[in-house]
């Protein structure tokens, strides 16, 4: 769960399918589910894997699209639990590090018909939920998007969620100006399963 500049503004939806981020999505082969290989893959528990409670290491530029290399870093503790049934989340995150205290919320919804999940970020330093990541699991890694206003510039968001193994999993986010040609990676963060679940 990143740590964004807010606020953000929210850009019209349909500026969210902007030609080069949709062909980004677009680009990533089609997941269809074992039991019926013409069968699109239904998503509603991709994140199963991920209930339980995770002990967070995470890195964020300090200063994103500034040429800054300046990094800081963060370790705490991140909690997932399923709503609906597992066709929602919510993650709690709370860490520390030299720049402060940090608590992320994280209300992960899924949507049938697009068979796509909606990532839904707040801090509790602003109290408000951001712009949304949109997007799904393809071959066992999650990837999301966005389109956000940052600091006076539209730029593009990706998100990416991948497993290393059952009891690890890692989490990107980077910013693109230039329209998804190139990426700046801001965040990292790697989490590890607790002994209990």
């Amino acid at each position: 769960m990143p740590m964004r500049r807010r606020p953000f503004c929210r850009l019209a939806l349909g500026f969210f399918f902007a030609a080069p981020l949709a062909a980004a999505i677009a680009q990533q082969p089609a997941q269809v589910d074992a039991v019926d290989a013409t069968t699109p893959h239904d998503g509603q528990h991709d994140f199963d894997f991920e209930i339980g409670t995770w002990k967070t290491h995470l890195r964020r530029l300090v200063h994103p699209l500034s040429g800054s290399e300046e990094w800081t870093e963060y370790d705490g503790v991140t909690t997932v639990r399923k709503v609906w049934g597992g066709r929602a989340n919510l993650v709690e995150l709370v860490a520390d590090g030299p720049a402060g205290h940090f608590e992320g919320l994280n209300l992960r919804l899924y949507n049938p018909q697009s068979r796509q999940w909606s990532l839904n970020f707040a801090n509790s330093r602003s109290g408000t939920v951001g712009q949304p990541t949109i997007g799904s699991f393809r071959n066992g890694r999650g990837e999301f998007y966005d389109q956000e206003d940052f600091d006076g510039r539209a730029i593009f968001v990706r998100f990416t969620i991948t497993p290393v193994d059952a009891n690890t999993v890692r989490f990107e986010q980077a910013f693109s100006e230039d329209g998804g040609r190139t990426w700046e990676l801001n965040w990292v963060a790697t989490d590890r399963r607790t002994k209990e679940r």
